[in-house]
């Protein structure tokens, strides 16, 4: 087949600018072949090269005395006690889920999970964060039940419970949803599995699934801007098998454990390509392909097609050659291909063969390593502009408000169509807070939580840089667990526009900042770039999963309250509105800055509730819709009423920081106020649970009424 000549225009349509076209010129010396243009268009496009955002991610805090392995992995590795680790990443999906929901979405999950157990980890849970445009949208609807459909599908199918999310609606997500998919897997710590190569002459295999056209170029187009030709690319989305995956996985792990794996590393974006360089520039190697050994489920691919595919299911593998045999048989007794595709070579070299001709032939380590960096130009965003007065509200009809809205209703709609309580550990389901899984065997328990407030985020990037930190922290405290690291996935805009790199900067500086204070470090993200369509850019988007540890010894806090039950408020009384809900639901309003964060009050309240665990029969933290909208969700969950003295518009829905909202008896209340004053913490009585209403100072509402429109709103909205 003639391979097209190569013009500004094929250039271009690969996402290469002119300059980068000339530094692949200096580099090889020559012009490139089709094939190499492919190579070089995968390995340095922003999903794979990171090219705008190296910079800055080094400013992150990666490392501690709970991190076994940091960023560059696979996955992130934190030590959890007794020869145990969780393994964990979160990574976005977003263009493809716009283009094709169900399968955009599916195959997300598909590659998170696949991230997970290539180190060695049997997955546990999941957990996904969504943004989608406003519900009026003619594309919302759409979007919203194939997403949700497409990671139940696969995620039901391959057998790993979901433990938490989040869903949000914005019209700035019109264009453009976000779909962040995170997963986590146990290992033991002395059989964790890494991708960096090692060996000459060692056999290079090809594990899983066959090789199809699906998904060629597939992270270049994940590294675009949409337009009205958005239709054109749905052929760049791959296709995701469940019941394959769940088979690799018991593949890979059984292989595992013959002591046949040298490195293993998963196909994600940019498939062969990627995994091939990866491997060999992490070991300091060159790699020899030999493409018509790769298993093919179309006729008459050629080179560049299987070196871009990202068709799903598929590892490549490095591999002891005198136990080949042995990982064969393995592959060949769960019915998966397993193909011996090449070799490992000293020269620094990356040399694909197609039938014997050399397809391309280029220095291996300039493909990874040495891709382009951009200090790309960024301004600070500006200060934002003094709150005007908000109006006071009718305290119900302000929580009505919310409860109707689909940000803040109810979201069992969407974690009803995901499997729970799969593998028999769940100790605690979704919707209301963090999940819990137990680690199978033991009395230890893992926490999961994923949290960004993107209005704050977008007023004042730093500040909401923190905020997503610090609602983490206190998510995985308000169930008794201690924070033990984060993974990270940066939505943001065009970086090439100053004030969208301005965002990224501003919020990684407060990541940054909040990380090193309350101990979670960064272990493993995901940068998600150009999330613009026609010019206009989502909000920006850094969400923070989270994962914490309830020691065998300790109880998580997972009650609920009862009739006669006092509500306590930790931390300082509500005065924040600057884009708050409220604002957003009730006046359409989105205008004042995001609250402070207290990292010094943050850290301390969270000590105080983990350390007074034995005191609290339920709690929650506190953030969007402040001490009312807390209440009423400990209140809904429970099935009992709750009374709170304020009618104030501020406190019951200021969104200020570092605060509880915590049920319990009377005399644990004494208790708790006690300690509060040894630990110079701040607590207040704010009401009490009881009765069959919802009353905030007079005002006052059936309980059973205002749970039917919470557990309502979702669904009516967008199902």
């Amino acid at each position: 087949m003639q391979e097209p000549a190569i013009t500004p225009e094929l250039i271009e349509s690969h996402g290469l600018k002119p300059e980068e076209y000339d530094l692949i010129l200096e580099i090889i010396g020559r012009e490139p072949t089709f094939t190499e243009l492919g190579i070089f268009s995968a390995m340095w496009n922003e999903h794979c090269s990171y090219k705008s955002s190296k910079k800055w991610l080094r400013t992150l805090p990666t490392e501690g005395p709970q991190v076994i392995c940091g960023p560059g992995e696979n996955a992130g590795i934190v030590d959890i006690g007794d020869g145990d680790a969780v393994v964990f990443k979160m990574e976005s999906h977003n263009h493809p889920s716009y283009i094709e929901p169900y399968q955009g979405a599916a195959t997300g999950v598909g590659g998170i999970l696949r991230d997970v157990f290539t180190m060695g980890a049997r997955p546990i849970a999941s957990m996904n964060s969504l943004s989608f445009g406003e519900p009026a949208h003619h594309k919302t609807r759409q979007l919203v039940n194939g997403v949700v459909e497409g990671i139940g599908g696969y995620g039901n199918c391959f057998g790993v419970p979901c433990a938490g999310g989040e869903v949000r609606f914005h019209p700035a997500y019109n264009g453009n949803c976000l779909v962040n998919a995170f997963a986590a897997g146990l290992a033991k710590t002395d059989s964790i599995f890494y991708s960096a190569a090692s060996g000459v002459g060692m056999p290079v295999v090809y594990l899983g699934a066959k090789t199809g056209r699906d998904g060629v170029g597939g992270a270049t187009m994940a590294s675009a801007e949409f337009d009205d030709t958005i239709e054109e690319k749905r052929p760049t989305v791959q296709v995701g098998d469940p019941f394959t995956e769940k088979r690799l996985m018991e593949a890979t792990l059984e292989l595992m454990q013959t002591g046949a794996v040298i490195s293993i590393q998963d196909m994600g974006a940019a498939g062969l390509t990627c995994s091939a360089v990866e491997m060999g520039d992490k070991g300091g190697l060159g790699v020899k392909l030999n493409l018509e050994d790769v298993p093919q489920r179309e006729e008459d691919m050629t080179a560049y097609e299987m070196m871009l595919s990202e068709s799903q299911e598929r590892m490549l593998m490095v591999l002891k050659p005198e136990l080949e045999e042995e990982a064969r048989a393995v592959f060949v007794k769960w019915d998966l291909d397993f193909a011996i595709v090449g070799e490992t070579i000293a020269e620094d070299r990356f040399l694909i063969l197609h039938n014997g001709e050399v397809k391309a032939d280029l220095v291996l380590s300039k493909l990874a390593s040495t891709a382009p960096e951009y200090d790309r130009p960024w301004v600070p965003t500006p200060a934002a502009e003094e709150l005007a007065d908000v109006p006071s509200v009718d305290p119900i009809d302000g929580l009505k408000a919310l409860i109707n809205s689909p940000n803040y209703a109810g979201k069992q709609w969407v974690y009803e169509q995901y499997d729970t309580t799969v593998m028999g550990d769940t100790a605690r389901r979704p919707g209301a807070g963090s999940g819990i899984i137990r680690v199978h065997g033991t009395d230890k328990k893992l926490a999961f939580t994923s949290d960004v407030t993107p209005r704050y985020v977008k007023a004042n990037p730093t500040e909401g840089g923190k905020q997503a930190v610090a609602e983490a922290y206190r998510n995985l405290t308000a169930v008794g667990a201690k924070p033990l690291a984060t993974t990270d996935n940066l939505n943001f805009g065009n970086p090439e526009k100053p004030e969208i790199m301005g965002q990224f900067v501003g919020a990684l500086k407060g990541i940054g900042e909040a990380v090193a204070a309350l101990d979670m470090p960064i272990v493993s993200g995901n940068v998600s770039l150009y999330n613009e369509t026609d010019g206009q850019a989502i909000l920006p988007t850094p969400t923070i999963g989270a994962v914490g540890l309830i020691a065998a010894d300790e109880e998580p806090i997972i009650g609920e309250a009862r009739e006669g039950h006092v509500a306590i408020l930790i931390g300082d009384a509500g005065a924040h509105l600057g884009q708050s809900a409220l604002l957003a639901e009730v006046f359409n309003r989105e205008d004042g800055d995001a609250p402070h964060v207290d990292l010094a009050a943050e850290q301390r309240n969270g000590e105080f509730i983990r350390a007074n665990r034995d005191l609290i029969k339920a709690c929650t933290d506190l953030a969007d819709g402040g001490l009312a909208l807390a209440a009423f969700e400990l209140a809904e969950e429970a099935g009992v009423g709750v009374q709170l003295d304020s009618a104030d518009t501020a406190v019951l829905f200021g969104e200020d920081q570092a605060r509880y909202l915590v049920a319990c008896n009377f005399d644990q209340a004494e208790a708790l106020m006690l300690a509060a004053g040894q630990a110079g913490v701040t607590v207040e009585t704010v009401g009490k649970f009881g009765g069959d209403s919802v009353k905030f100072g007079a005002s006052e509402a059936p309980l059973a009424d205002l749970a039917s429109q919470f557990r309502a709103g979702f669904a009516a909205a967008v199902a």
